[in-house]
């Protein structure tokens, strides 16, 4: 297991039984950026990352 693993899992324990929307999703990833602009560039990488369908997935560079 890879330490940011223990992140993906909290989330997965916590909110494995809610349905959430892109718009809360987004609104959590800003509001995170705005709190640690350190992480802006990993965060935007995510977004774009889960953006783009599977297709667009191997075109993909950080």
């Amino acid at each position: 297991m890879y330490f940011t693993d223990r992140g993906i899992e909290e989330l997965e324990d916590r909110r494995a039984n809610e349905q959430i929307s892109v718009e809360w999703l987004a609104a959590r990833m800003r509001t995170f950026v705005d709190q640690h602009p350190e992480f802006e560039d990993a965060v935007d990488a995510l977004a774009t990352f889960l953006a783009r369908d599977d297709a667009d997935a191997e075109d993909f560079a950080l």
